[in-house]
């Protein structure tokens, strides 16, 4: 039977060095837990506070959880990463050190005869004109090279500063009842699509509209959990 896991918004590296690595320890329990039972795992965005990765080199401190992800690949489990707003630059280490597989874009996927449309979520908010700029700022290429010429000290300094920005924007803008995402999932389902799943305004929703449902999973910030589908039932586990 196969079984299908889902994540988003860990935002690992935000907190204290004590809380940070007890949020790693969590997320290591959940992939060993995906390693013996798991498919497939999509990571819907943001599993870090910031990233930035330079040419030759990448951000200390997650040693545990890409070590885990490696070894999630060498299992055989199929991993896929969503860039969020949080991932600032990804180069290729992911795709040729971890074998991941990275989408700029939301994804298009049947799943068990079900059709899956699965993204961060992120440029789909109504009323969020703002971020939509401030995305192809950030998402240029011409840009991100010029900003990877900064020592790394210094780049990963602003980015951790950005990062915050953008989640207190995020969080505090008011897009509208219920979390500003709804109406755009609500049309995709329309479309043709079973599922929808996106991360991003870290609500917490599993909604059902005409013959689809949204699924937003929040974030790891407030309450940890994932996803699963498995024999055509969605569910949502907490994880404490």
């Amino acid at each position: 039977m196969n079984k299908y896991f889902f994540i988003s918004d860990i935002h690992l590296g935000l907190g204290s060095k004590e809380k940070e690595d007890s949020k790693e320890k969590l997320l290591a329990k959940l992939f060993d837990v995906i390693k013996a039972e798991g498919t497939e795992l999509f990571i819907l965005g943001d599993l870090f506070d910031f990233w930035f990765e330079y040419r030759n080199v990448y951000q200390k401190g997650f040693y545990r959880t890409l070590t885990a992800l490696r070894t999630l690949t060498e299992s055989g489990v199929k991993v896929h990463y969503f860039i969020g707003n949080h991932d600032f630059m990804h180069r290729d280490f992911f795709a040729k050190e971890l074998n991941i597989l990275m989408y700029e874009n939301p994804l298009d996927i049947v799943l068990e005869d079900k059709r899956f449309f699965l993204g961060h979520g992120d440029g789909l908010v109504e009323n969020d004109m703002g971020y939509n700029l401030l995305k192809k700022v950030l998402r240029n290429k011409t840009i991100q090279f010029l900003y990877s010429l900064i020592h790394p000290d210094l780049g990963v300094a602003l980015a951790r500063y950005t990062s915050r920005s953008s989640r207190d924007y995020t969080t505090k803008k008011d897009y509208g009842k219920p979390d500003g995402l709804v109406k755009a999932a609500e049309q995709i389902i329309d479309s043709g699509f079973d599922y929808v799943l996106f991360g991003h305004l870290h609500k917490r929703n599993f909604s059902k509209h005409n013959s689809g449902c949204y699924i937003n999973l929040g974030s790891w910030l407030d309450f940890p959990c994932y996803g699963v589908y498995s024999n055509h039932k969605f569910e949502v586990i907490d994880w404490c």
